[in-house]
């Protein structure tokens, strides 16, 4: 090929101080070093586990409806120990905690133990078919309950005590620390005696309150 017919290159050239011809440098083109990317990347990271990640708000909205499911369970075999008791749910005299009366339930009613953890909670798993005798369950309990009282609560995740609450005050944690984060500071379910689920924010969508002969108890701490 001739000389006159390859590809020519352009090569900027200035003098030098001897009046030399050199050639001019050209400043690096600006780029992201290994640290920032280091540094993107983490930050990333950071994001995805404050918006996906367990205690995230999307993270316990999905593991709110897991745990209705838990507490339909829960409820048949409630359902089945009132129909063989003349419409009464568990209940034993003195209870402190609610996994007493509902340790009745295991492994007679329900060897699903596992059901009685929450979980959106940290609690430690149960093993299936062992009764919950010693063990801590997430789930609050109303004692007391008969069948006839359809529209009451039956049961709930964790609340934050044990005593009554009026519309709009804390029933649920909101701040995410216990007692009553089952659901971090999202807040949790409610169990109606004819078997209903209902979410709620961390504060009572309803008065909460209970006749004499019914007893609210929270899981053991």
């Amino acid at each position: 090929m001739d000389a006159d017919k390859q590809p020519r290159r352009l090569v900027a050239t200035t003098r030098d101080a001897d009046g030399g011809v050199a050639a001019a440098t050209h400043p690096r083109r600006p780029g992201f070093s290994l640290i920032e990317l280091l540094i993107t990347l983490a930050l990333i990271i950071v994001m995805m586990v404050m918006f996906f990640g367990f205690g995230s708000k999307s993270d316990q909205q999905r593991q709110l409806k897991a745990c209705q499911k838990n507490l339909q369970n829960i409820y048949l075999a409630l359902e089945i120990f009132a129909n063989e008791h003349q419409g009464r749910f568990p209940s034993l005299p003195g209870a402190g905690t609610s996994e007493e009366p509902l340790g009745l339930l295991v492994p007679k009613y329900t060897a699903a133990s596992e059901n009685f953890i929450c979980p959106g909670s940290k609690d430690s798993p149960l093993p299936s078919g062992e009764p919950l005798t010693g063990r801590k369950i997430s789930y609050a309990y109303f004692m007391g309950r008969e069948q006839t009282e359809s529209t009451a609560v039956l049961m709930s995740d964790q609340l934050v005590d044990t005593q009554p609450k009026q519309k709009g005050t804390p029933v649920f944690s909101v701040t995410g620390s216990a007692p009553g984060n089952n659901h971090h500071k999202y807040g949790g379910n409610f169990l109606y005696v004819d078997g209903r689920q209902e979410a709620s924010s961390s504060t009572a969508p309803f008065a909460l309150n209970w006749p004499a002969g019914v007893s609210l108890l929270n899981p053991r701490r």
